[in-house]
């Protein structure tokens, strides 16, 4: 499955078979939570939130190629990702772009 944040595929003709997403949400355990919380009093970077990210748009990316897989899709185009938070230490995060057949 070819995945392109682009809206065209150079050099190549397809049709819209239409919106195709996943979605995760995704958390960290308590105590990688406390962690967290530790690091923001002396700066850096939070080591188990990037990995919780990292993680959670993998997922959804999966996702998202399992749905237009179904649909027999060939690639997907103007493929983004979103998150948002759901609460504290858990992160919504959406991968969706349109599925296309190749002609």
């Amino acid at each position: 499955m070819k995945l392109v944040s682009i809206e065209t595929i150079p050099g190549t003709e397809f049709e819209a078979i239409g919106l195709v997403k996943g979605t995760v949400v995704q958390s960290k355990n308590f105590g990688k939570d406390f962690m967290a919380g530790m690091k923001t009093l002396v700066g850096g970077e939070i080591k188990s939130y990037t990995e919780m990210l990292i993680e959670a748009r993998q997922i959804a990316t999966k996702r998202m190629v399992d749905e237009a897989e179904s649909l027999g899709a060939d690639a997907i185009v103007g493929v983004r990702f979103g998150s948002s938070a759901v609460m504290q230490g858990a992160a919504e995060v959406i991968a969706f772009g349109t599925a296309v057949k190749f002609k």
